[in-house]
């Protein structure tokens, strides 16, 4: 295992342990200031924490300065945290007022474990542990950050909850510069832009999760879906289509059933049959390849398939489009020999990196994802093939000669995995992009080619997504950007704003040599001031707006203005849309 890795995983988890800590500091703040208040649980999460509360009175984010002063005065008694195990009945006894704690204790006493409260202070809570030492002196930088409704256990006909998210650092430097991050994070929420920009919506007669995209919206959504099938279809790649139902006896086969059953949408027949939505592809993909007996002569098989797939998220996990139901994945499969298998992923990653510098993202972190040893039960396959994979996907990344960190037990069950993962421009950090080594649905469905010799040789299956979820990538990317999209990813890329009424025969002839270069534009006809047409043109993001007024009409040019680069002034029109005709094509940033 890496150092770099030990010593980062090391420092994870210190800010685990220090944010659990925190959590533990804010139910005790919540408890002395409510203390008709039931607790449920507190978790470190990857930015911070949260702490569930069952108030019996409202409680909204203007009560925060005084929950975290109370946190604040309460911390200096906080010395330590000690640990002391009981029986179930002694915990059902302490806890006999709060049936979520003593649901709970019926669980972990079910699994036969060790029921442990932890004690700082004079606050006590039921804990499994993970805390920092001298939590008075670790503990000073923290904050309470925002408020948001959550069932108890994600289900829905459970009672709802007032969840409080909170984050702590190690720094005051570290928490101020986090806080500042998340001011802009607020300025590029891509809910708050796509509404404003007109991208997509949600219908409370459709449902959560389930996003609408509109004309704009999906001009975004088709030219991201064509830039990967320009990239895939130069490799050799073959486009598939696959139905979103589907018998469970799929899923059992291929393994997804034991994992994800829970996740699926199910549907019941009038025969009684019982089919799925379809959760995920790859077994849909096995079945074409599997369709008829391949020659080592055809090999690599590569599918590529742009579908949705459904999920049965939690209502309180819905986050626009980061977390949603209706999930369309640029999904592609390569079914290949052994002999194939390093070059065919060298390939994916040639996409992926062209993929992201057309969108304006930087250089890549790599991770590779692992079995965790400790826990086979999470996986299927036989160790030492796992073993042999994880070599090559390292043979692959020492190939590509760039430096990557190991994550234990990020595998997915069926294998290894090389990720990605993209900084935006705001510093946060998104796992994008994958490129997944499965030798095990191969091996489920008996999936073969024929040999040299004519013998039956198992392939290798590849699993390689570029986007992921368009959805998320959009999230990401908009946010990213700041909604300020490439030209070439813009739904509208050029506006004509003529100075009056008269300007309005020219400014459509315009229009029209745009529309015949392939450029989306159009004109503000409205008889408004060209000042106010320009500012609302800025509003909506719009790269390029075309000033024309009498002299422009007479000398047969248009007086261009940038929206990255500010006016460009007069330009004849031919030279203007033959040029931004080939920026676009060419997907200039």
């Amino acid at each position: 295992m890496h150092k770099s890795f030990m010593a980062h995983h090391q420092q994870e988890t210190h800010l685990e342990h220090l944010r659990h800590s925190a959590a533990h500091l804010l139910a005790a703040a919540v408890l002395d200031l409510w203390p008709e208040a039931k607790l449920t649980i507190g978790p470190a999460t990857k930015d911070g924490f949260y702490y569930d509360v069952d108030f019996a009175e409202k409680v909204s984010e203007t009560d925060f300065p005084r929950i975290e002063k109370r946190m604040k005065k309460l911390l200096p008694t906080w010395k330590e945290f000690s640990c002391r195990e009981i029986s179930s009945d002694e915990a059902r006894e302490i806890y006999k007022e709060n049936p979520y704690k003593l649901e709970l204790i019926e669980e972990i006493a079910e699994r036969g474990e060790t029921i442990t409260l932890y004690t700082a202070g004079e606050f006590t809570d039921l804990c499994r542990g993970g805390h920092v030492e001298g939590p008075k002196d670790s503990l000073k930088h923290f904050a309470l950050l925002s408020l948001a409704g959550a069932y108890w256990r994600g289900d829905e006909s459970r009672p709802m909850l007032t969840r409080i998210y909170g984050t702590a650092f190690e720094s005051a430097d570290e928490l101020a510069a986090y806080k500042t991050m998340m001011e802009e994070a607020k300025k590029r929420d891509h809910r708050k832009l796509g509404k404003e920009l007109d991208l997509f919506t949600f219908s409370a007669l459709v449902g959560p999760g389930l996003p609408l995209f509109t004309p704009r919206g999906t001009v975004v959504r088709d030219e991201l879906n064509n830039l990967v099938w320009e990239l895939r279809k130069a490799y050799g790649y073959e486009k598939v289509e696959i139905p979103h139902i589907t018998k469970k006896d799929l899923f059992v086969t291929s393994g997804h059933w034991d994992k994800f059953s829970a996740e699926l949408f199910l549907i019941k027949t009038r025969e009684g049959h019982e089919f799925a939505m379809k959760p995920m592809n790859c077994p849909f993909h096995t079945q074409i390849f599997d369709r008829k007996q391949h020659s080592y002569k055809e090999m690599p098989a590569r599918y590529a398939n742009t579908t949705m797939v459904y999920r049965d998220e939690q209502t309180g996990e819905l986050q626009g489009l980061s977390r949603v139901r209706a999930i369309t994945q640029d999904d592609a499969h390569v079914f290949c020999r052994e002999s194939q298998f390093v070059d065919e992923a060298l390939k994916i990653w040639d996409i992926i990196e062209k993929f992201y510098a057309a969108t304006g993202f930087g250089e890549l972190k790599v991770r590779l994802s692992l079995r965790d040893p400790d826990h086979p039960e999470h996986y299927q396959g036989d160790g030492e093939v796992w073993a042999r994979t994880e070599s090559q996907l390292r043979e692959i990344i020492a190939q590509k000669g760039v430096a990557f960190d190991e994550a234990v037990g990020e595998a997915a069950f069926y294998g290894p995995k090389i990720d990605f993962v993209s900084k935006d421009s705001i510093g946060r950090e998104w796992q994008v992009a994958t490129i997944q080594a499965d030798r095990v649905m191969p091996e489920n469905f008996d999936l073969v080619c024929i040999d040299e010799e004519g013998n039956r040789e198992r392939v290798v299956m590849i699993h390689a997504a570029i986007m992921g979820a368009i959805e998320r990538f959009m999230s990401i990317l908009i946010e990213h950007h700041a909604g300020d999209l490439p030209l070439w990813l813009s739904p509208e890329q050029v506006r004509v704003l003529p100075i009056s009424d008269d300007q309005l025969p020219y400014a459509q002839e315009v229009r029209e040599k745009l529309l015949a270069a392939g450029v989306r534009v159009e004109i503000d006809e409205r008889s408004e001031s060209v000042g106010k047409k320009i500012r609302e043109a800025e509003k909506m993001k719009v790269p390029v707006m075309l000033i024309v007024g009498k002299q422009e009409v007479a000398d047969g040019t248009v007086a261009a203005r940038w929206r990255a680069k500010g006016d460009e002034g007069a330009v004849a029109v031919d030279e203007f849309v033959s040029g931004i005709a080939k920026r676009i094509d060419e997907r200039v940033l």
